[in-house]
């Protein structure tokens, strides 16, 4: 009897491509414009309007994730568009196999396939962890629907996206995947940390809007000319609009996304805080009624909410897309535990090391560093950080030098590491606490953000209060 030889089936798939997005991105807006009086479709609701998973739409809008051509067509059939070759490119990937979804395809190979690396050269293979997640990184892990969101959003003609968390959660790291995205559109990206303006401009309004026109201007390829074109007679806020509209805009055919990170740096000087933010949301209000701002499609980060009161309607705070990272779930950190090529038990010693640090994504990249050079070993790390703060003896460092900034908050905080059921204070002071990074919420009560925090404070705090 002839044994009948089964081939290994493969999935072949279609994915979206820059040409396609913007037909289809156009399509919705037109729908949203004369259905919705120009609010955003929710994801759900796109979902619904489609008749298709979140999932599926999610896979599609990554521009790298196969979806079947039958789906593709009903997405553009939904409204009221015919598929056009140029909207789509075929991908193939076997059913065993999926590709490695946070990686450039083709960039790397499975780490599952590739050959054991010694001690020596996994050390030399892996960075130390003190910074963003590079884009050809695999170990970036992606925390789902955020990735997608972010790259739908970018598309929408005058978007605005808010990146909000505590430091070291990985805002970087998304904002660097925005950007890839949005250069894969072939938009122009120009990216300002706002760290990197000079003090004397953040006390004079004129001084701080010419700084930004020029950081713009350059990273645009485009010559400032800001003598030639900045008329301060009719006011500097309106100089700086008609600048970008009127000179910056004209020269550049495709959207530019703009990403002003920290800005919670002008917190710290409430009147430019007051009237930069102003000009912020007055952008995003033409952008949603004047075409020649629906180029710009605006991205701000930070990692406090604004501590300075702000009228509802000349705040960028309240409107677009609000996006807060979380921390990794039990499945992300041993994920990523494998991408280190560590072979964890599942649901073990995962456990073990987010009981101490919970899923703080820069403490357990750190952990995973050490713990792969075999120089110490997963009991000892977490032994270490208990009494003596081990590995994360800086981190921990930083903190405490934030928190003495605030005396009022180094009493609230001792009271909080010595009780085990939590407490009930102060909004004010737990948004303090909370944008510090120092505690995490369960309920009405709070706590301190992890097991290594409590046992750390309660040390320190125990000599002063």
């Amino acid at each position: 009897m002839q044994v009948k030889q089964t081939k290994s089936k493969r999935r072949r798939g279609v994915v979206l491509t820059p040409t396609g997005l913007q037909r289809l991105q156009e399509a919705i807006v037109s729908w949203e414009m004369a259905r919705k009086k120009g609010d955003r479709l929710t994801l759900q609701e796109l979902s619904t309007q489609i008749s298709i998973s979140t999932k599926t739409l999610s896979r599609l809008w990554s521009l790298s994730k196969a979806v079947d051509q039958k789906t593709l067509k009903l997405c553009f059939s939904a409204f009221n568009l015919k598929l056009n070759e140029a909207d789509y490119a075929v991908s193939s990937v076997d059913d065993e196999s999926e590709i490695l979804e946070f990686l450039p395809r083709n960039s790397y190979t499975k780490l599952e396939n590739s050959p054991r690396l010694s001690t020596d050269e996994i050390t030399h293979r892996w960075t130390y962890p003190d910074g963003p997640v590079a884009l050809d990184s695999p170990l970036y892990i992606e925390r789902p629907p955020i990735e997608e969101l972010a790259y739908r959003e970018i598309t929408r003609p005058g978007c605005v996206i808010r990146i909000r968390s505590p430091r070291q959660m990985g805002k970087t790291s998304l904002v660097l995947r925005i950007l890839a995205f949005a250069q894969k559109q072939r938009y122009h990206t120009v990216n300002i940390n706002c760290y990197q303006i000079d003090d004397s401009c953040l006390t004079d309004l004129n001084k701080l809007l010419r700084c930004l026109c020029w950081q713009i201007a350059q990273q645009l390829d485009i010559e400032p000319n800001l003598d030639e074109m900045w008329d301060e007679e009719v006011g500097y806020k309106l100089v700086c609009s008609f600048y970008l509209q009127k000179y910056l805009f004209k020269q550049i055919n495709h959207p530019i996304v703009l990403v002003l990170s920290d800005v919670d740096r002008f917190f710290e000087y409430p009147h430019i805080a007051q009237e930069f933010f102003a000009l912020l949301r007055s952008w995003c209000e033409e952008a949603r009624q004047n075409y020649g701002w629906q180029k710009l499609r605006l991205v701000v980060v930070y990692s406090t909410e604004q501590n300075i009161s702000l009228d509802i309607n000349r705040s960028p705070f309240n409107i677009g897309l609000p996006i807060r990272l979380s921390e990794f779930t039990h499945y992300q950190v041993e994920e990523l535990a494998s991408r280190y090529e560590l072979n964890w038990r599942v649901g073990q010693e995962s456990a073990e090391l987010m009981s101490l640090v919970g899923g703080h994504p820069a403490l357990i990249q750190l952990a995973l560093f050490h713990l792969v050079s075999g120089k110490i070993t997963l009991q000892e790390l977490i032994q270490e950080a208990m009494v003596n703060g081990g590995i994360y003896r800086h981190h921990l460092w930083r903190h405490w030098l934030k928190l003495q900034a605030y005396p009022h908050l180094i009493k609230v905080y001792a009271e909080l590491v010595e009780t085990k059921l939590g407490l009930v204070i102060d909004p004010a002071d737990a948004y303090k606490l909370e944008n510090l990074g120092l505690i995490c919420f369960d309920g009405d009560r709070i706590l301190p953000r992890c097991k290594l925090y409590r046992a750390y404070f309660q040390k320190q705090l125990s000599a002063l209060v």
